[in-house]
């Protein structure tokens, strides 16, 4: 078995479920964060180590955009002190901004989905395969073509994974229930990880800090948003649906 040079990371932002639809944030949004293995152990991994020693002493803390947003649990600490606060921003917006790796997001507007179609299928079903898609065109441009990529994702609990698998495997078997296009996805072997939320990834951490800023502007595109501004000078390619 031969191994992608590059390792996916993917998270999610927003509810997926189309029952209650909150009316303040009513798209869902999956990120695919694809990064070569090679950069991510020699810089990203060490950069976020750094700035968690620097800044609590240990590497056991977990850089959860909403955590972060609301200064709860362990980032209280940048509600009590201001300059510490400005000095935390200022380093994590630098390790994204330097950090390279291409992002290919989905957002869905739920209410939309809803409305338009009589039967619609789950928003993170149709993520999925919108951002394998682009994936599979990306790595099979990038030479991967026949090699093991894997896919990082945080497991949401044993149910919902299996659905969730079950629809990833269709997907790779190119029997995906919903689709307007012929995708060859067997061009590339495509692996799914789930991973334990308590798991200490940087990886899965970097892709929990875009995911929202890029919800955020879709749904309201001309409200300022700082950690986009940053987000958007990558490679980044976003589906909009429907």
């Amino acid at each position: 078995m031969t191994f992608s040079d590059y390792i996916i990371f993917a998270d999610e932002s927003g509810d997926h479920g189309l029952s209650t639809i909150d009316p303040q944030f009513p798209v869902f949004a999956l990120v695919f964060c694809m990064v070569a293995k090679d950069n991510y152990l020699n810089r990203i991994v060490p950069a976020i180590q750094h700035l968690k020693f620097d800044f609590w002493g240990h590497d056991q803390i977990i850089l959860h955009e909403h955590d972060i947003r609301k200064e709860k649990g362990p980032f209280g600490i940048l509600r009590t002190n201001r300059e510490m606060r400005e000095k935390f921003y200022q380093r994590l917006n630098v390790i994204i901004e330097e950090s390279s790796f291409e992002i290919i997001a989905a957002v869905i507007d739920k209410e939309q989905l809803r409305t338009r179609y009589a039967e619609p299928f789950n928003p993170y079903e149709l993520s999925m395969l919108f951002c394998m898609e682009r994936m599979l065109a990306k790595l099979v441009q990038m030479g991967q073509t026949g090699k093991t990529t894997h896919i990082l994702v945080e497991s949401r609990g044993a149910k919902e994974d299996r659905e969730l698998e079950l629809e990833f495997r269709r997907i790779c078997d190119n029997r995906a229930r919903w689709g307007y296009k012929s995708v060859d996805f067997s061009k590339i072997r495509f692996e799914l990880i789930f991973v334990d939320k308590r798991s200490n990834s940087s990886g899965l951490q970097l892709a929990d800090l875009v995911a929202r800023p890029i919800a955020i502007n879709c749904l309201r595109p001309k409200q300022p948003n700082r950690a986009f501004d940053i987000i958007k000078s990558k490679s980044l390619q976003i589906k909009e649906f429907p």
